[in-house]
């Protein structure tokens, strides 16, 4: 079994808590993304997770086994950074061979697992190249190779695709996704980035401050978040008033305009267009000095124009109230 638990863990860095009484249990085969902006504490709880250093207090099991004073390599975890940390004098085949030789893998026997590796990321037939003769994708995929050759039970990642561009990196998501699926191991992703974090994860940790906020399936803390915290770090979140008189939360996509109808009257303050959607900020009549509200609804061909009134609308049921 290779289910991950932590127990109260915490970090001090002198007086600075920077991870702060945190509970999670992560089940066998789980996804689980810990989320949170710079200084958040995300980096630190990876580190604890893998035996790179050591708690200030609370305890970390591993398959029900305490490994809170276990070294690193003695917890059988593959690693993966933003940076690849990759040989460069090695071929992409020789890295990937690494972890096995240091395992006392014969030499023939870890080939054929690091050739098996290779072609699990999609680098068949690229083997003979070194990091300096690989695309940054290529050098990824290579540390990936790297972290799961070995059969680990735990697969941890920091900010692993942090340094691609949008374009390959929303590629190699998938394909992480399906390589995580496909080895069945039990994953911890470290990000800031919110879609990352709600397009991969079964769940996921919002941390602030060295302290969670919510642990919730993606969709639950994008729509009902825990608290204010929650819902503006994981994207737009419009702050409307309730029937009750408390505040409550309607995110962009589930706003409704149009030119005449039932709703909230607005002026239309910008237009923003994004390929198939439109995002628009408006600024409610009679609510002066408030934020605007937000609406991303799809492009039909035609935007309503700047300073043009529309009304605004949602659904009761897309309103969720949110702690201050």
């Amino acid at each position: 079994m290779s289910d991950i638990r932590l127990e109260g863990v915490t970090k001090h860095y002198g007086s600075v808590a920077a991870a702060d009484n945190v509970d999670l249990a992560v089940t066998q085969g789980e996804f689980v993304t810990i989320l949170g902006p710079s200084g958040s504490g995300k980096t630190t709880l990876l580190s604890l997770i893998a035996g790179l250093n050591r708690p200030t207090a609370g305890r970390i099991f591993i398959g029900g086994r305490d490994v809170t004073d276990a070294a690193a390599q003695e917890r059988n975890i593959g690693l993966v950074f933003q940076s690849y940390a990759l040989f460069p004098h090695m071929t992409a085949l020789e890295n990937v061979l690494f972890p096995l030789g240091v395992r006392g893998i014969g030499a023939a026997e870890g080939r054929r697992q690091a050739i098996d590796a290779l072609k699990l990321v999609q680098l068949e037939g690229l083997g003979d190249r070194r990091p300096s003769q690989l695309s940054g994708g290529q050098q990824q995929r290579v540390a990936l190779a790297r972290a799961v050759v070995f059969k680990p039970d735990i697969l941890l990642l920091d900010e692993p695709l942090g340094a691609l561009d949008r374009k390959l990196r929303e590629e190699l998501q998938v394909e992480l996704k399906q390589l995580q699926r496909t080895l069945g191991v039990t994953t911890i992703l470290v990000t800031h980035d919110q879609e990352e974090a709600l397009s991969l994860s079964d769940r996921i940790m919002v941390l602030d401050k060295g302290r969670p906020q919510q642990v919730a399936a993606p969709a639950e803390a994008y729509l009902k978040p825990a608290n204010r915290f929650v819902a503006e770090f994981l994207g737009i979140a419009n702050f409307v008033g309730m029937p009750d008189g408390r505040r409550g939360l309607v995110r962009p996509e589930r706003m409704r305009l149009a030119a005449s109808g039932e709703g909230k009257a607005a002026r239309v303050v910008e237009a923003i267009y994004l390929g198939q959607m439109v995002r628009y900020h408006l600024a409610l009549e009679g609510a002066q000095g408030a934020q605007p509200v937000v609406a991303a609804v799809p492009f039909l061909g035609k935007a309503f124009a700047t300073g043009e009134r529309v009304i605004v609308s949602w659904d009761a049921a897309d309103l969720w109230p949110v702690a201050q």
